[in-house]
């Protein structure tokens, strides 16, 4: 974590009571400071501003009218509103204190939606229904249990979705009605967390769902939606462990669309015969992982999202002739939630950039047309300056090339600059060039260059590239500097999950020479002591560097 600016953060928040008649931010008296200097007001509120930016998320298409469900905030937790045109009024429907996470109209009616909120951060979440007509709220879950992903039969008169009810760990799917909340039920018992429903038959009568392990191994299941017998689609047991995601039944169900690794190093869009269990593969042509895909009604066009060094990268592929149709230019960054209208022909997405916070677009496949449906705020702060991300690759000790996004402070920081590298957490994950949020300050107004890497054991670059240990590519990376705060016990035998990396840098030359730190960090704690990730202390002095012999100590 950004410790300073997040000190900075929870300091002003503290002492908002007092903030106009104080140059100073006072620390709240529960709080331990060692070594902070008093921290200016106009400070907090230079920093403020990069913590005030909205993003909208994309919910669910109207199934009738062309009109869409996102979820954004205005207050202090995100809510769901209905936007009727693109560029159009975001009217809110819900008002909690606590955030509602999902929300989907049935594909049949738009008199109601269901969505899904917890209590407290809890994540035992439960499911609603909302009433258009008079704004009023129905429970359609236990009220105690952990209930995820709701899935609407093509019917629209029946949701399956996962709940720990019967043990409070294993994940069972259950029915209801959403109509008549009485009619929740019990489909099939299953044992372990990891069960997720995908997607009903075109017929209704039976459901698709993923029982997921690990990041790399997974598997496909029947369940009759009458009987709640279970038929496995994907045997187990083989010598190499095998990914799937996603999932969507085929307009005549005989068939099922999916994304897996299995003979290949990427996540490939796959077309699974229901009859014979055979694969065939649909972008064997495509070196990067299918993130997602989403089947039009009438099952012509698949809309999918390939992660492509980190940038998602929207395609469609037509189902009859397997080759791919043409996308109109968009805003570079990530694509992502995408989701089709009843009409067949708008496909709605989410887009995220180095300058634009989450955003919902939508793509007429037939005209090409491209509209922009949300224009969320960003603290009054023009972001059209914002720093853009370079992608940059270095060897590492046994030759294999690693990637990161290198993001430049502006044009008026001259000379040397101090950089942030910044190793994402997991390890299971990967950093991708969406919106930094608050980490522009150290950007724009203390000049720092940021970069992101994605250290072996990151996903998006194959399921080998997976299963490396991060360790010995965080220390090749630091060969450069002396310093790595990974934020892990050093007493405990688990591996660094996040960690900041603080050098010097010349601009002038994109080198990165020799390495500095500070001494003397500045300490922030309500119970114990937490060292920040600085690359010079508040003095502002960079030190000392590291002896040559002991930078492979690792």
């Amino acid at each position: 974590m950004k410790v300073f600016l997040r000190s900075t953060i929870v300091l002003f928040f503290l002492a908002a009571a007092a903030f106009a008649q104080n140059e100073v931010i006072s620390p709240n008296e529960n709080l331990v400071v060692e070594g902070v200097p008093p921290i200016p007001a106009s400070l907090a509120e230079t920093v403020g501003r990069y913590t005030n930016f909205r993003g909208a998320s994309l919910q669910s298409w109207d199934p009738i009218n062309r009109e869409l469900l996102i979820s954004t905030r205005f207050a202090d937790t995100v809510q769901i509103h209905l936007v009727k045109m693109p560029g159009g009024a975001r009217i809110q429907l819900t008002f909690y204190p606590d955030s509602v996470n999902r929300a989907e109209y049935s594909p049949v009616k738009n008199d109601s939606f269901v969505f899904a909120k917890d209590v407290g951060g809890g994540e035992f979440f439960q499911i609603y229904r909302y009433d258009k007509a008079n704004g009023d709220v129905t429970l359609l879950t236990d009220g105690k249990s952990r209930n995820t992903d709701p899935v609407w039969s093509y019917a629209g008169d029946k949701l399956v979705y996962g709940s720990t009810r019967r043990t409070g760990n294993d994940v069972d799917l259950y029915v209801t009605d959403p109509a008549d909340a009485k009619s929740d039920h019990l489909l099939a018992q299953l044992q372990g967390g990891g069960w997720q429903a995908l997607d009903w038959s075109p017929d209704n009568r039976r459901i698709l769902v993923l029982e997921e392990i690990s990041a790399n191994e997974s598997y496909l299941w029947i369940v009759d939606a009458a009987s709640g017998e279970e038929t496995l689609l994907t045997p187990k047991g083989g010598a190499t462990k095998i990914s799937y995601q996603g999932g969507r039944f085929s307009k005549d169900g005989k068939g099922i669309y999916v994304t897996t690794d299995k003979d290949s190093e990427f996540h490939r869009l796959a077309y699974i015969d229901l009859a014979s269990k055979a694969h065939s593969y649909l972008t064997s042509n495509i070196p990067w992982d299918v993130d997602e895909l989403a089947l039009s009604y009438d099952g012509n066009l698949i809309a999918f999202v390939t992660n492509e060094d980190g940038f998602g990268i929207l395609h469609l592929l037509d189902t009859k002739t397997g080759k791919e149709k043409p996308v109109p230019d968009l805003p570079k960054g990530i694509v992502s939630a995408v989701r089709w209208h009843k009409n067949n022909h708008d496909l709605a997405f989410e887009i995220t950039s180095a300058r634009s916070t989450s955003d919902v677009y939508s793509l007429d496949v037939q005209s090409g047309k491209v509209e922009r449906w949300t224009y969320s705020e960003t603290g009054g702060l023009n972001t059209a300056n914002f720093s853009e991300p370079e992608l940059i690759h270095w060897k590492s000790w046994d030759g294999r090339s690693i990637s990161g996004f290198l993001y430049r402070p502006p044009a008026k920081f001259t000379g040397k600059r101090p950089v942030i590298i910044d190793i994402h957490g997991g390890p299971e994950g990967q950093y991708r060039p969406d919106f930094l949020g608050r980490d522009n300050y150290y950007l724009n107004e203390l000049g720092i260059a940021l970069i992101f890497s994605n250290v072996r054991g990151s996903t998006g670059y194959g399921k080998t590239f997976l299963a490396l240990a991060p360790i010995t590519t965080i220390a090749f990376a630091a060969r450069w500097t002396w310093w790595v705060r990974p934020t892990w016990s050093r007493s405990s035998n688990t591996r660094p999950d996040i960690g900041r990396i603080c050098v010097e840098w010349n601009m002038a030359t994109s080198v990165i020479p020799k390495c500095v730190s500070s001494s003397n960090a500045p300490r922030l704690s309500t119970k114990r002591k937490i060292s920040p990730s600085l690359c010079s202390s508040s003095r502002g002095k960079m030190i000392r560097e590291f002896p040559p012999a002991s930078r492979n100590r690792w």
